[in-house]
């Protein structure tokens, strides 16, 4: 007991200490907390998706179809052709030969790269990659590289190193980073691929439903779908449901299937999720506003501040506001709160030390006028 007061005491002391608040509900970029009620700038749920009358209207058809529960995994009786159906759309949606579903992205990430690879081979990470991804590469036993974010030099003077040693080579990067909210040159990427004899893996979670003509991706907004063989992504974000899926070859799919233990030892999602993420693909390509309105709105936010000469990055619908301190990054999100706003600090571990910010997630509910609003109260921190 001990050791853990000491742990606590050390983490409030550094402001690090993690805390949990529990939300009464969160509808519509509004946050019900207490009494209180905030404008949320910390959801995930980029298109305003979440509660579309059509997405509730698939959750109670299959809820009184298929009831609350799938009650066996895949391999077992807890395969419904639902779920192929949701394979079958994600392939045609990510222009791949097949896809596979999983519980969550955290179980594709680990499982999809710990079935893959081993200790024979290497897996060069950008440096910002999600805790999932790396978890999933210290699972491979493979020899993890971390090149500098988005730095193209630096990963081929690794390939130049390093690649010739090892059996199997896979590069790896998210297409959209979920603390920074920019993206990698990805076709420089594909191209260090093929020169030096890799495979390639992209993380599309932040990116899927926003980007692409169908809102598919980066990777189908920069027409690289052929030149990639593994793009991983979420329905729990712009998708506003759960779960997760890899699109990539056939065979590479039946693999998975046999090896993947964090798909074989899963109880399979329930068919009222299935449902959702069906539906979910369709408004995507339905209701295309919905990113164009978020981007155009992103993209004011950020050149607003920037104007006003704070520090953030990327070019999506996370933008991140660099505080530095994680004291004086706690006392913004707190001052912000009290003002109705909804936002969170994010510190290291998450983050570097010394970059502790307010991550500012978009959706498609946010407006031009409650944006300029907050701008103001930013600057007047």
């Amino acid at each position: 007991m001990a050791e853990i007061e000491e742990f606590l005491k050390k983490k409030a002391e550094e402001g690090l200490l993690r805390q949990l608040r529990p939300i009464t509900s969160r509808r519509n970029s509004r946050v019900y907390f207490g009494e209180r009620v905030y404008l949320d700038f910390s959801s995930n749920d980029y298109l305003g998706l979440n509660g579309h009358p059509k997405l509730v209207a698939s959750a109670k058809e299959a809820l009184e179809k298929f009831g609350t529960s799938s009650s066996a995994s895949r391999l077992l009786s807890g395969d419904l052709e639902i779920h192929h159906s949701l394979e079958e759309k994600v392939a045609h949606f990510k222009n791949k030969e097949s896809a596979l579903v999983f519980n969550s992205g955290y179980q594709a990430n680990i499982g999809i790269l710990s079935a893959l690879y081993n200790r024979d081979d290497v897996i060069f990470s950008d440096r910002l990659n999600h805790a999932s991804i790396i978890d999933g590469i210290r699972l491979t036993g493979a020899k993890l590289l971390r090149f500098q974010h988005n730095d193209l030099n630096h990963l081929e003077d690794m390939l130049k190193r390093e690649r010739k040693k090892y059996k199997k080579a896979l590069i790896v990067t998210e297409t959209i980073f979920s603390m920074d909210g920019d993206r990698p040159h990805l076709e420089g990427l594909v191209n260090l691929k093929d020169k030096y004899d890799c495979q390639i893996m992209v993380d599309e979670a932040h990116a899927t439903g926003i980007y692409g003509q169908n809102g598919s991706g980066v990777v189908e907004e920069e027409g690289l779908a052929d030149r990639i063989d593994l793009i991983m992504g979420t329905f729990s974000k712009a998708l506003a449901s759960f779960g997760a899926y890899v699109a990539t070859s056939k065979k590479t799919v039946d693999y998975l299937i046999n090896t993947c233990r964090s798909f074989i030892y899963s109880t399979a999602l329930p068919p009222v999720v299935i449902a959702c993420n069906l539906t979910s693909i369709d408004l995507v390509k339905e209701e295309s506003y919905r990113r164009y309105n978020l981007l155009k709105c992103a993209e004011f936010f950020r050149n607003s501040l920037k104007s006003r000469g704070f520090e953030v990055r990327g070019d999506s619908q996370i933008i991140p506001l660099i505080i530095g301190d994680n004291f004086k990054v706690i006392d913004y999100a707190h001052r912000l709160q009290e003002k109705g706003y909804w936002v969170l600090p994010i510190r290291p571990p998450t983050v570097s030390q010394g970059e502790a910010r307010l991550r500012l997630s978009l959706t498609f509910h946010h407006n031009i006028q409650q944006l300029q609003r907050l701008i103001d109260e930013i600057s007047n921190l």
